[in-house]
């Protein structure tokens, strides 16, 4: 059996509201009467807040069914239950630039995974405050480059190229791939909710330089990493997806940051996909994700 037709207009509809009887329901039928056939729904009664939170993806043949259609034809529901919502097009592709530093293996299993289609997006751009030589055995070919210098005295006129850049090429997330520079409270606002940053989790323990050399001289048992939402708290941005893996007596420092950028990736990697597919939504400080 071959796989079955793309949808016409296929949807994300994402909300989160008061809980109180009957926004399923509702939600459902409104979706039935636009010619829309559920494909999944996921929903999260969350008991300390009183809120409620849903992720529906439909497919549609119907003009109705389309994501601006379905926009404004869900407006007074929406309205009805005081929801924070948003419907994506979950055939569009976003676009996303990738931030990196001195080291590339985010960045290198990021471009692998688009490569292969395991996740879906375009590439508008790579940015480093390094040159390009630096990454030439990542075949970038293709992709476009852009070397922008940082120092203390360039920060400003370089974050406000960087703002320009994102504008400029459309770009719906930013991700921070180990990019070693800390941005500003100005500059984290405008990316708020599109910008995700990796990093390892012995915060706060563990803050600064050489963090695997710090835990291994307090003898952890557990190294992991965490991705983020990039706020002006630094890195202390609501957390999409952490991962962790033991180690021993046995592990010197060079093991565990072998051990630990393999975690970074695979943490990034899901970070980025649950964000793709809409499958975020922000409680305050913390997320609700839907997985798969």
């Amino acid at each position: 059996m071959g796989k079955p037709p793309v949808p016409r207009f296929k949807t994300v509809l994402n909300l989160s509201c008061p809980n109180q009887p009957g926004i399923v329901a509702k939600v459902a039928q409104h979706l039935f009467d636009q010619g829309c056939d559920i494909r999944e729904a996921q929903q999260f009664d969350d008991a300390t807040t009183g809120r409620f939170f849903m992720r529906v993806v439909s497919a549609a043949e119907a003009d109705s069914g389309a994501p601006e259609a379905l926009r404004a034809s869900f407006a007074p529901l929406a309205q009805q239950f005081s929801m924070d919502w948003a419907v994506h097009d979950a055939l569009r592709r976003r676009r996303v630039m990738i931030l990196v530093s001195k080291f590339d293996h985010c960045l290198a299993d990021l471009l692998y995974r688009w490569r292969t289609g395991e996740l879906d997006f375009e590439v508008a751009a790579v940015v480093s405050n390094h040159e390009r030589a630096l990454f030439d055995h990542l075949q970038l070919d293709g992709v476009r480059f852009v070397h922008m210098p940082v120092s203390a005295k360039t920060k400003d006129r370089a974050e406000a190229e960087l703002l320009k850049l994102v504008e400029e090429t459309g770009v719906e997330l930013v991700v921070l791939a180990r990019y070693m520079q800390i941005l500003s409270d100005d500059l984290a606002r405008a990316l708020s909710g599109r910008c995700i940053n990796i990093h390892h989790s012995f915060l706060p323990s563990f803050k600064g330089a050489r963090p695997y050399h710090q835990a291994h001289a307090r003898g952890v048992k557990l190294i992991g990493a965490t991705a983020h939402y990039v706020t002006a708290d630094l890195d202390e941005g609501p957390i999409i997806e952490q991962d962790v893996e033991r180690i021993s007596h046995a592990d010197g420092p060079e093991d565990m940051v072998r051990k630990g950028r393999d975690i970074e990736r695979r943490v990034l990697a899901r970070a980025v996909r649950y964000h793709l597919e809409d499958r975020v939504l922000l409680n305050g400080r913390t997320t609700v994700v839907f997985g798969d």
